[in-house]
């Protein structure tokens, strides 16, 4: 559930019409969630499996397979947004994201027209552009941010890429509000659970922890962003659902829950996470703590830099992948 009492934020990680018309307003009034995101997977599922799109498919015969999601995206993102507008003029988030082609992931210029234009064709304020953090992407982040287009900086895994992160937002945030009062927020998307998918096997045959190092990682991350102290830029813990029957539908969520950050998951974490007794917030972990856990992992053999590669790599071409069956099943 939302806590506004300590700022932390609890967004849908879920797109697909019919749901939108009825049933998320119900989680919006419950005060469940103050928010909601998409990417390309999830569009792909909603487009490819979902027969509420047919209707609007048979006027758009003759665009190409591109125009086509576009005009089905844009309008569920704009339902979406309408329906969390309240929220937003309450100044409590109501954010939906919208992310660019990621075949754009190294094309500044491309993702920042690609941004701009969705941003505009959906016509609403509380619309958040998802780019992923390469180094195109810092870019188009800042460039979006001074034209007060509020971002989603996605497919984050290292320190290092949340630190470009923070530096381009500062930036375009500070070109902004020096013309402008209007609201315009940046969150930077720690992806969890896909290290202890990668890694948990072969961590529990050296004998060491599974199911930590996405925690850990998103920790260490979520220091470095607080100690920087902006209020509008805030760390959003993504890839939170689990895979499987080891650990709690809600385990990545309960161990996140902190003061001036996001979660977004899937809709079944969620209820997993609402149904949970006594949920608490959890005390700041010190950074000695932190760095003491990936030292161990270092002694170890395990290359930290080496997997945030991996993980980075195989999040884009995830993503390629899914935009572009997508596409094809709309020629």
């Amino acid at each position: 559930m939302v806590n506004r009492d300590i700022k932390f934020s609890l967004w849908l990680d879920f797109v697909e019409r019919e749901y939108l018309k009825n049933e998320f307003s119900k989680l919006i009034e419950n005060e469940t969630i103050n928010g909601a995101t998409s990417n390309p997977a999830i569009f792909a599922s909603a487009i490819t499996t979902s027969p509420a799109y047919a209707e609007q498919l048979k006027s758009l015969t003759g665009k190409t397979a591109k125009e086509k999601y576009e005009a089905l995206a844009i309008e569920d993102i704009r339902t979406a947004a309408q329906a969390l507008r309240p929220l937003y003029d309450d100044d409590n988030d109501g954010y939906i994201s919208i992310e660019v082609d990621p075949f754009l992931s190294n094309d500044t210029k491309g993702t920042v027209e690609e941004g701009k234009r969705l941003f505009e064709a959906i016509g609403e304020p509380n619309v958040m552009v998802k780019v992923p953090a390469t180094k195109a992407g810092y870019e188009a982040m800042r460039e979006l941010l001074s034209m007060g287009i509020s971002v989603n900086a996605t497919l984050i895994f290292s320190p290092e890429q949340a630190k470009r992160c923070f530096k381009a937002m500062s930036k375009g945030l500070e070109v902004f509000e020096e013309k402008s009062e209007q609201k315009v927020d940046a969150v930077i998307s720690v992806f969890v659970s896909r290290f202890d998918r990668l890694l948990d096997k072969d961590l529990a045959q050296e004998g060491l922890d599974v199911s930590m190092t996405g925690i850990y990682n998103a920790l260490k991350i979520y220091n470095l962003v607080e100690k920087n102290h902006k209020a509008n830029i805030r760390t959003l813990f993504a890839s939170t659902g689990v895979k499987g029957d080891t650990l709690e539908a809600d385990y990545y969520m309960k161990a996140l829950l902190l003061p001036h950050s996001v979660n977004t998951a899937p809709l079944s974490t969620i209820e997993a996470f609402v149904q949970s007794k006594g949920v608490r917030v959890k005390e700041l972990v010190e950074d000695s703590v932190i760095n003491g856990y990936f030292t161990k992992l270092s002694d170890n053999g395990f290359e930290m830099n080496e997997i945030y590669d991996t993980l980075l790599k195989d999040g884009l071409t995830s993503f390629e992948k899914a935009f572009a069956e997508m596409l094809e099943s709309l020629v």
